[in-house]
């Protein structure tokens, strides 16, 4: 795939409409690669000028804020800030709500003033613009359930968005008995993502499959490579991954589009 870096874009002389974040888990972990895919996909197909950071991304600091430990989140979010100003980066888009909120809520405090995007925000801005339309032949009839990321959801208030896209596919589509400002987290939030969780009769991610689970979906729908883990984790645990696929929504809209 032929992603251009902005060290290049620059070197040509060029500025990009957008800069995508990837992020680490969009960078590192190889389900959350298939997102990245899906999303670079739809770029291209709606013709975006985009770029990526490529070597010089670095992590948002979110994880070490979340943690406690915000002289790390400082320093890495300077770092940062240097970078994208040093290009004069305007607009960014990510798949990650994680990374989603730090620039939208934290940068700005520390000199980074962006305009930021959720990938479902700018899906749907694409849409909006006659830029993408979603094909809804290839999804429809499937039952799907949609998981709101705690970070897209209730610390930012997206909900609308995400629906709004699924609802384009043709699906049948049903809340789970917990959604919007009521969502209970898959468990990877606040850096929980990376340590073992406390003792407990069950598991939290475990908890949220079952919320899920009860809608009888062969598809559960999420917005966050985070989430997409703990809910694969929560169908395996359950020995479900025969009949429920966990997608995001960019691979679900790439794939309606047979991207």
């Amino acid at each position: 795939m032929n992603v251009p870096t902005m060290a290049e874009m620059m070197a040509q002389g060029k500025q990009p409409e957008v800069l995508f974040w990837v992020g680490a888990a969009g960078s590192y972990d190889d389900r959350a690669k298939k997102i990245t895919r899906a999303f670079v996909k739809i770029l291209q197909m709606a013709n975006v000028d985009f770029a990526v950071l490529g070597t010089e991304e670095s992590s948002t600091g979110d994880a070490a804020k979340r943690a406690g430990n915000e002289f790390l989140f400082q320093m890495q979010a300077m770092t940062n800030i240097e970078v994208l100003n040093a290009y004069e980066v305007k607009t960014i888009v990510t798949c990650d709500p994680h990374s989603f909120n730090t620039f939208k809520n934290e940068y700005p405090g520390l000199g980074g003033k962006y305009e930021v995007y959720h990938h479902t925000q700018f899906i749907s801005k694409l849409i909006t613009d006659n830029r993408l339309t979603i094909d809804d032949v290839n999804l429809k009839g499937k039952r799907l359930t949609y998981h709101d990321p705690c970070y897209l959801g209730r610390a930012n208030d997206v909900y609308e968005t995400p629906r709004e896209l699924i609802r384009r596919l043709g699906v049948k589509m049903t809340e789970m008995k917990r959604h919007k400002s009521t969502a209970l987290c898959c468990g990877a939030g606040g850096a929980q993502m990376f340590k073992e969780p406390e003792k407990g009769d069950k598991d939290i991610n475990v908890l949220r499959t079952e919320d899920a689970l009860e809608t009888n979906p062969q598809i559960i729908a999420t917005g966050c490579p985070y989430c997409n883990t703990m809910m694969t984790d929560g169908v395996k645990f359950k020995e479900k991954e025969a009949q429920i696929e966990v997608k995001d929504i960019a691979e679900l809209i790439a794939e309606a589009n047979n991207l």
